[in-house]
């Protein structure tokens, strides 16, 4: 995200526990802060993606944090996923400080990011979103603005549940026709230009294919992301047969050494199956 916002002409200002990211970025033409608070100091928009509830309290609540370095009509961008509870405590801190928090998940996986092929699910302040039009246009190649502060989560989620099963579903598809003979490359072409194709079969079947799971959505990190659809699901009494059937096949995922690999590694998980085994 940053190398295309770059790219696009854009300043960027970017700071990361890892300092070998930070590194990376400075190399892109960027610049390096020290601190989330000095960096809210220095830049107008700020967008956050960050991997746990501690993580973002940490930035958005803590004294240390942006607010610290926030000033009046400062907006941040939350395109993480997490909780809508725990993006409002980082709202109402950030309200504090005169600094406006926008919920924008983001729907598409590290490869698509890295190809400016990212949607904005954005929702919050109208006018704050409006500002961020150039912003996003420099990072994905859509943006919808989707209404009241929460709404975009709700609909990451949506999106998420289809990822999650879709996956899932291409596995599946392209275990049998390996089993069954066919030419997987073939496969893939041709079942992508069919009514049964999806964008994870698209995205993530060159992958399974491949073997190679080590770059994309780490398996441990989409599982926490399954956790918040099962709640959400379940805080509208909404049953989920299907994303049930597939946590259990990203666990086994995780459990099988698979946890810091990219969710196409679930395609292992279903070779080892066999008829029979079910999802228990």
């Amino acid at each position: 995200m940053s190398a295309n916002l770059i790219d696009h002409g854009l300043a960027v200002v970017g700071f990361d526990l890892d300092n070998a990211r930070v590194a990376r970025l400075v190399e892109l033409g960027g610049t390096a802060a020290p601190s989330p608070r000095q960096l809210a100091a220095e830049v107008d928009v700020v967008i956050l993606s960050l991997p746990s509830d501690d993580a973002f309290l940490a930035v958005t609540a803590a004294d240390d944090g942006i607010p610290a370095g926030a000033r009046d009509g400062l907006i941040v961008v939350d395109t993480s996923t997490l909780s809508i509870e725990i993006k409002q405590r980082g709202r109402e801190a950030l309200a504090r400080r005169g600094a406006i928090l926008l919920d924008c998940p983001l729907s598409g996986t590290g490869h698509q990011a890295v190809n400016r092929d990212l949607v904005v699910l954005a929702s919050g302040d109208h006018a704050a979103v409006e500002r961020c039009l150039p912003v996003f246009d420099g990072f994905a190649r859509a943006h919808y603005y989707l209404g009241e502060f929460g709404n975009g989560s709700k609909m990451k989620f949506i999106a998420n549940l289809l990822v999650a099963i879709h996956n899932v579903a291409a596995a599946e598809a392209l275990n049998l026709a390996r089993a069954s003979g066919l030419d997987p490359g073939q496969t893939l072409e041709v079942i992508s230009d069919s009514a049964g194709s999806s964008r994870m079969f698209e995205v993530r079947g060159p992958t399974m294919l491949d073997g190679d799971y080590a770059s994309g959505v780490r398996t441990s990190v989409f599982q926490k992301d399954l956790r918040l659809i099962g709640d959400f699901a379940a805080a509208h009494d909404v049953a989920t047969p299907l994303l049930d059937a597939s946590s259990q096949l990203y666990e086994a995922a995780a459990a099988a050494g698979y946890a810091d690999e990219d969710t196409a590694a679930v395609y292992e998980v279903v070779r080892q199956r066999r008829p029979g085994d079910g999802v228990q």
